[in-house]
């Protein structure tokens, strides 16, 4: 049962960050129609940067996270303005190959800066573990589970609570209404990347307290981000938030019940089902 108890809990705590890595994606996808296949490659780059805040400066990610949000932030908002905004009427295939090339870049300089080594955070303030009733929980995963609730939560807040959220959620539903009805929909477009890749800012500076760094680190998690934009809707907040928590769960029961090598293979599978059955995802539109 202690077994159990502490696989479940380890799902949730991954799922969590699969949550959070997921909905900046499926914001962007749900303000512009575009999908943006570098999103792992930012994480991978929010978690250099606070690998080398510890590196050089001493500095540990837990108190780095605001500097790399930021950072992200002012990057997402930079690669609107300098690449995106000029493909944004484009033909989706242009759009794909686009984001697919930057994908490509991010990695390649990545691996040029830094070459493939691993690297990792050593006895960070967040580190140890709790014992709850038998069941072991890592304090630096607990601790980006509970980062990535929080900043899911601010973000559906400012998205409902606030008017420039709700100028986002105006113009992710109707461009040409929102913009008659005074909406600079370039800058919603803009803050739309902004917030997406300062999320995996956020999660990045998360995961690098307890996950090695290195160039190909975003893929696997880019992916995964796919997987739960899909199942929980693409555009919908909620629906990634849910399935992320989902995601979390389905891989590691299925690592513990039947073999860690085929986990992906079931939450793909499980991907399918939820496609062919539902196509706009859990939360999604029809």
């Amino acid at each position: 049962m202690e077994i159990f108890s502490q696989t479940v809990v380890s799902g949730l705590l991954i799922g969590f960050l699969y949550a959070l890595i997921a909905v900046g994606l499926t914001m962007i996808f749900g303000v512009m129609d575009i999908v943006n296949f570098a999103h792992g490659d930012y994480l991978m780059l929010a978690m250099y940067l606070a690998y080398w805040s510890f590196a050089l400066l001493g500095i540990d990610p837990l108190y780095s996270l605001p500097a790399v949000t930021l950072a992200l932030f002012v990057l997402g908002i930079a690669t609107y303005y300098l690449l995106i905004k000029k493909i944004i009427n484009a033909p989706m295939l242009s759009q794909i190959f686009v984001t697919f090339g930057l994908l490509i870049f991010l990695r390649g300089l990545a691996q040029f800066l830094w070459k493939a080594d691993y690297r990792a955070v050593p006895h960070g303030v967040l580190s140890g573990s709790l014992q709850i009733h038998g069941v072991y929980i890592g304090i630096p995963q607990l601790a980006a589970a509970a980062g990535a609730v929080v900043c899911n939560g601010l973000i559906f807040l400012f998205l409902r609570k606030t008017r420039a959220g709700a100028a986002l959620e105006a113009v992710s539903e109707d461009k040409e209404a929102a913009r008659l009805m005074g909406i600079n929909s370039d800058r919603m477009f803009a803050l739309a990347w902004g917030i997406g890749i300062a999320s995996v800012g956020v999660a990045g500076a998360l995961l690098s307290s307890f996950y090695y760094v290195f160039p190909e680190v975003g893929g696997n998690f880019g992916l995964i981000a796919f997987v739960v934009v899909a199942l929980g809707g693409f555009g919908s907040i909620a629906g990634a938030f849910i399935a992320g928590i989902a995601v979390g769960l389905v891989e590691v029961m299925a690592g513990y019940l039947l073999a860690p090598s085929i986990k992906f293979v079931v939450v793909l599978g499980l991907y399918l089902v939820v496609v062919l059955a539902r196509p706009q995802g859990l939360l999604g539109k029809a």
